[in-house]
């Protein structure tokens, strides 16, 4: 430790440089995945604030849900055999507020059930989202397939759905303005996978993510660049350390001369690795929190402790390879012909 220390301070200029590197691409991944969390969210809340279960859709519909339609009959029976269960359906639309003016919404219907709100006819539920649009509990919202009118009954928080706000309405009018008789999809709670049903496709949380075109390739690219900025924090650790043990042959030498083992050398460079990057993390860590709090409000962004945790974790093990596979070289030193090749 104490020579890990001597040596960060003699090099303070290159630990500080390093350290400055770490601190910029470990604060980018946090912000790239504070970005990605919230467009998440953003994408998908009415979906991931569901809890584990199956989903079912007609598999005619290759795994596209709004080309999906559950027969009466097989509803029915699995909303009798399924506690819980709940058939719904949503589609992209709009409504139009009182000054006339369309507002994109995501429309979206169920049979009775606690995990969507309940609507009665000619009523309308909304993700507060809309507030910021001057609309009020009260104020009356048309559809231009819809002959009747829907009253705002109230708000609910983050439900959004491809990024537009969710607005939940009877079934009875979501059947009227789609033209449809049939319900799109089928959710069980705790649903088995290993449950079959005739005509049927199921999907875990997850699966059903994935068949959303939008979310799956917003949240791929995304993520790839989270990972590719772990990596090259890794190969910084690597090449840094490699120069600077590059550099210091002659002493290694000399050290192995006097009988300090390679497993000391080893000690001393995870010792600086691990000042460098626990610095470097506590401060990216802070500016990224901060970050959250001050974010606009309209923009998608979340980050969770638990995530920070994940990444400042991951950091640390990156950090560790690269200056592991950067000190093998010492393990190969000899002392004479590392002491002549320092004093040549």
């Amino acid at each position: 430790m104490n020579l890990a220390w001597k040596e960060i301070k003699k090099n303070k200029v290159r630990f500080l440089i390093l350290g400055s590197i770490v601190f910029l691409v470990s604060f980018l991944t946090f912000i790239i995945s504070g970005l990605a969390n919230g467009l998440s969210q953003d994408n998908a809340a009415l979906i991931k604030d569901l809890p584990q279960g199956q989903f079912y859709m007609n598999k005619d519909a290759d795994q596209t849900y709004n080309l999906s339609k559950i027969d009466s009959s097989t509803q029915n029976e699995i909303l009798s055999k399924e506690k819980d269960a709940v058939a719904f359906s949503l589609q992209m639309g709009f409504l139009n507020d009182k000054d006339n003016k369309q507002q994109s919404v995501a429309f979206v219907t169920s049979t009775e059930s606690d995990l969507f709100e309940n609507v009665k006819h000619n009523e309308v539920v909304l993700d507060s989202s809309m507030k910021d649009k001057g609309i009020k509990v009260g104020d009356t919202l048309t559809n231009n397939q819809f002959s009747g009118k829907f009253v705002v009954k109230g708000f609910v928080d983050q439900k959004k759905y491809s990024h537009a706000p969710v607005a939940y309405i009877n079934e009875q009018d979501y059947k009227e303005i789609y033209r449809v008789d049939e319900m799109q999809m089928i959710f069980a709670p705790d649903g088995d996978s290993s449950k079959e049903f005739a005509g049927l496709e199921s999907f875990s949380n997850k699966e059903f993510l994935n068949t959303i075109p939008s979310y799956s390739a917003e949240q791929m690219s995304l993520n790839m660049i989270v990972w590719f900025l772990v990596v090259i924090s890794g190969m910084l650790f690597a090449i840094f350390f490699y120069m600077m043990n590059v550099q210091k042959i002659g002493l290694y030498g000399i050290l192995k001369a006097i009988g300090v083992k390679t497993s000391k050398l080893f000690k001393m460079i995870w010792t600086q690795m691990a000042i460098i990057t626990v610095i470097s993390l506590i401060l990216s860590v802070a500016f990224s929190q901060a970050f959250n709090l001050i974010a606009p409000k309209g923009m998608p962004f979340t980050l969770t402790i638990a995530t920070t945790t994940q990444l400042s974790i991951v950091f640390l093990i990156i950090g560790f390879i690269g200056a592991t596979i950067s000190g093998i070289q010492i393990k190969k030193i000899q002392p004479l012909q590392a002491i002549q090749q320092g004093e040549a």
